[in-house]
């Protein structure tokens, strides 16, 4: 360790760091060319090519050029997501609570039961009202 003095292990360390962050956007700018519905595909092609042939250059330029774009795609996919997600859980709790007897579904049955006893559901009604709860 004595031959490589602290000042070349710390740049060292610096340009390995800085290499990894640019892979990081190397993948990021491949993956956005992929992912823009608003190019076509020789547009993707080109700016694939100018990447791929001259890579710091192509990086620097596509995000330059397109970066306020990617960051719009990336903000749009997040709500997107979020959306997905919460559809997801209000479905899930939706048909949990109804598909079950205990809690909720008791009071809905009770419901029905109540409504039907006042004549407001007829025979038919109510059995498919009762079937589609207990479902």
């Amino acid at each position: 360790m004595s031959n490589y003095p602290m000042l070349d292990l710390f740049w060292t360390m610096m340009i390995f760091f800085l290499w990894i962050m640019w892979l990081f956007l190397l993948f990021r700018v491949l993956g956005d060319v992929f992912r823009s519905h608003d190019m076509g595909g020789w547009s993707k092609a080109l700016w694939i090519l100018f990447v791929i042939l001259l890579p710091f250059l192509g990086v620097l330029v596509y995000v330059i050029v397109r970066g306020h774009s990617m960051g719009q795609r990336d903000v749009e996919q997040a709500r997107r997501q979020e959306e997905a997600f919460r559809a997801y859980v209000r479905d899930a709790a939706s048909s949990g609570s109804a598909g079950s007897v205990g809690g909720s579904g008791t009071e809905e049955l009770a419901r029905l039961a109540d409504l039907h006893a006042k004549g407001a559901l007829s025979d038919e009604e109510f059995q498919q009202a009762k079937t589609k709860l207990l479902a």
